[in-house]
């Protein structure tokens, strides 16, 4: 009787067991979820959207009528050229885990490995997300975005005076040594060297906009004053496009904050909400402090507030409060305009459209505020509880970031200018770059 007791046990595991282990590889197995993946797909596009058309318009509109086609020629140059350095190396480099432990620095908590080159191993199968829950291609795409509108901000910078060549191979070897590893440090996670540090960047304050804002500045001090610069009128010759350029990076700019919380959850809800606010306290911010300043209000002066108030919310949109976003947004507004107007003519230096006094500075302000109103002490939705401690690891990174975009900018322009120039000529530049360099002009005679 025992013998069989224990026969039939056994014949009864055997049916139960496999039936167990199905169940449970079923529980594990990762699951396309539906409403994520059209959630992703659409804050794709919406990112997309804000390179071409969002700042070809916004840029465009900015610089002299002779040079509109040049900057936006640059855009979409810019986006051809980074969507394909992305899926040959630039997506392994940034999110590519190999070689990574957390707590451990080593090559691989500043660069990615390359096991994922040529996008090894995707397929249409492939799902990833916060719990597996879209496709990976989709991960890639939006991804990819990001690094396309980095690079092109850094072009308001020195518009109407770099060669187009030397913009494509310095945009090439830019992203390589610097987007793609900062992107790593800061969002690959365990292993990272900021994601280690625990510095908070929901969606780019450090990897988009601080990077981008510094690289800018310095392009601008090496290649020089625009010809004529500060004393020749350089006025915008069409504010109405950059109006319109404004509004589609307002809109985009909700794919790009609320699509980085990767589900169609509480968290981009949240951080919809959030940037609305603070977009909204930057651009009044921006106009009263002209308003006072300069005794009128003026239609690029609200524009530039809108983008400083998207740029300084974006670190902070993952854990920031309705009222933090409305500090944050405000105190970027106002800040930013006079960093752009009256820190950049003391200083002297030819930052033509303010990519460093709008994108760096308000980056730089979002990154350390996200550290006070992360803290739900303040209304914040983050883990903050010490917010001195959270501030000094933002500062942490906002300084490295700083420093090792600095550097390995001026040494990549350096060289270029050595190797090739990256200047165009003086005649070139008086014709204007839509004729110099593109054989076509932007407006009518």
């Amino acid at each position: 009787m025992t013998l069989r007791k224990f026969a039939g046990l056994g014949a009864l595991l055997s049916i139960v067991m496999p039936s167990l282990a199905m169940a449970a590889d079923e529980v594990a197995a990762p699951v396309l979820n539906s409403g994520d993946t059209a959630w992703m797909l659409t804050a794709t596009a919406l990112v997309l959207f804000m390179t071409i058309p969002g700042l070809a318009l916004f840029y465009g509109g900015m610089v002299r009528s002779k040079n509109i086609l040049s900057v936006m020629m640059q855009c979409f140059a810019i986006t051809g050229l980074i969507s394909i350095l992305w899926v040959v190396y630039g997506y392994s480099i940034a999110f590519d885990t190999t070689g990574m432990e957390q707590g451990v620095v080593n090559f691989n908590s500043f660069f990615g490995g390359l096991g994922k080159a040529f996008l090894a191993g995707v397929t249409p199968a492939s799902i990833t997300g916060p719990a597996a829950l879209f496709p990976e291609a989709v991960f890639i795409t939006f991804q990819m975005t990001f690094a396309i509108i980095t690079p092109a901000l850094i072009v308001g910078a020195f518009a109407e005076r770099m060669k187009f060549s030397a913009m494509l191979i310095f945009m090439a070897i830019w992203f390589t040594l610097v987007y793609a590893p900062i992107a790593h440090m800061v969002w690959s996670g365990n292993g990272g060297l900021m994601w280690d540090w625990g510095v908070l960047d929901f969606a780019g304050g450090t990897v988009v906009h601080i990077n981008a804002g510094v690289a800018g500045l310095v392009a601008c001090i090496v290649l020089g004053k625009r010809k004529g610069f500060p004393t020749t009128p350089m006025a915008p010759h069409n504010l109405g496009y950059t109006l319109i350029g404004a509004a589609m990076l307002w809109i985009g700019w909700f794919g790009f904050n609320a699509g980085s919380a990767a589900a169609a959850n509480g968290t981009a809800g949240m951080a919809m909400l959030v940037t609305q606010i603070a977009t909204a306290a930057a651009a009044l911010g921006w106009m009263f402090a002209e308003w006072i300043t300069h005794g009128k209000p003026s239609a690029l002066g609200i524009a530039s507030g809108v983008v400083a108030g998207l740029v300084a919310v974006t670190p902070a949109a993952g854990t920031v409060g309705p009222m933090g976003a409305l500090v944050i947004g405000l105190v970027a507004g106002v800040v930013c305009f006079f960093c752009a107007t009256s820190l950049k003519r003391k200083l002297g230096y030819d930052d033509s459209l303010d990519a460093f006094g709008v994108h760096g500075i308000g980056g730089i302000v979002g990154a350390i505020l996200t550290g006070v109103f992360a803290a739900p002490a303040l209304g914040g939705f983050g883990t903050v509880t010490d917010i001195a401690a959270q501030v000094w690891i933002q500062c942490k990174g906002v300084g490295f970031t700083v420093i090792y975009t600095a550097i390995v900018t001026y040494v990549i322009l350096k060289v270029l200018d050595m190797v090739m120039g990256l200047r165009v000529t003086e005649e070139e530049e008086a014709v204007g770059l839509d004729l110099a360099q593109h054989n076509e002009r932007g407006y009518n005679l």
